[in-house]
């Protein structure tokens, strides 16, 4: 029979060296995960936790290990006295309602998809302790809410941001809905080739906005319904186009993302619907008093059929004022709806 050797001299000292190492480190997750202002674990109860990882340590060992990972930074409370004393991890790197807060963002949001989510919460959880991390399992009721199931976005951003680091452009084919509810490659498949600037969130979607080539105009594409997107070697264009482009003021005139002509137009509007305008022009737009139940705003619009909806959807509290051109569009508009209902 063989008999197990067994470590000697230098060896044994390798392996005294490692577990003292090990039972720092341990002892720092075990404080992570298990402690916080209601759940404080004392020596005695760091010696027992530390056993069930095949650590041995005495009480005095595990005080010198919690000087030393005070000494790193780790933010560790003591409690003196009262029934429970011990020790507990107080300030960490987000607090608990951050967390919820991150959370309830995840889950809210139709761009991540629903596995995603899930992974990105179980995520999330690790950076509170245990007993926390129960808070965060929240059953957020959010209405109408799809998730995506493009598995691929993370992918597409991933490509995105490399490109507009590398000032590169990039390829990618797009997609729409088709009647059988599945996304299909517009252009038979060919690939969009253009030059990545921004990537921003609106209307509850993820969009790059980029300088195309072809058209000589700056265009927005919703990221979920972007696939096979890949670097490619020439170098972006349209830097021109963008050395005075705001994003927020883009945002601002456009509803929906929809683009159109950008034209200046004065609306007057309801006194109740301040916050309303403010929402979507933000504060900086000028409130110009009207009369005692109306003012008036002058702001910069992309004119499309969405921002007639959005005047629509308003019950008449907001009048096109001018220009005469847009008024007659929104004039045509109305009527072409209303002829829908004709018969």
């Amino acid at each position: 029979m063989h008999r197990a050797m067994k470590p000697q001299g230098s060896e044994r000292m390798r392996m005294a060296i490692s577990n003292t190492k090990l039972k720092t480190l341990y002892i720092m997750k075990i404080l992570l995960e298990r402690t916080d202002e209601n759940h404080v674990m004392s020596a005695a109860d760091l010696v027992k936790a530390l056993s069930s990882y095949g650590l041995a340590a005495d009480r005095k060992t595990v005080y010198s290990d919690i000087e030393t990972l005070a000494a790193f930074g780790l933010d560790i409370v003591q409690v003196k006295g009262g029934t429970k004393p011990g020790y507990y991890i107080g300030a960490r790197d987000f607090e608990l309602p951050e967390l919820k807060l991150l959370v309830d963002a995840v889950q809210a949001s139709k761009f991540i998809t629903a596995k995603k989510s899930g992974e990105l919460i179980e995520k999330i959880e690790r950076l509170a302790s245990e007993n926390d991390a129960k808070q965060l399992k929240r059953n957020v009721v959010i209405f109408n809410r799809i998730k995506t199931g493009n598995e691929t976005i993370y992918f597409n951003v991933d490509q995105i941001h490399t490109a507009i680091l590398t000032n590169q452009q990039i390829k990618f084919q797009y997609t729409e809905w088709s009647m059988d509810k599945e996304l299909v490659a517009k252009r038979a498949g060919a690939h969009y080739v253009v030059s990545p600037w921004a990537l921003t969130w609106d209307d509850e979607n993820y969009y790059l906005i980029a300088y195309e080539e072809a058209t000589d105009k700056i265009k927005h594409y919703r990221v979920d319904k972007m696939k096979n997107a890949a670097v490619i070697a020439e170098g972006r264009l349209g830097q021109e186009r963008f050395a005075d482009f705001d994003l927020a003021a883009f945002s601002k005139k456009t509803f929906g993302m929809y683009g159109g002509d950008d034209v200046s137009v004065s609306l007057v509007c309801a006194k109740h619907l301040v916050g309303v305008v403010i929402d979507r022009f933000s504060k900086d737009v000028m409130i110009i008093p009207e009369d005692a139940g109306h003012f008036r705003v002058n702001v910069t619009v992309s004119v499309s059929p969405q921002f007639f909806g959005w005047v629509t959807g308003l019950s008449g509290g907001i009048y096109i004022d001018g220009p005469a051109m847009v008024k007659n569009e929104y004039r045509a508009f109305l009527k072409g709806i209303l002829e829908g209902y004709g018969k």
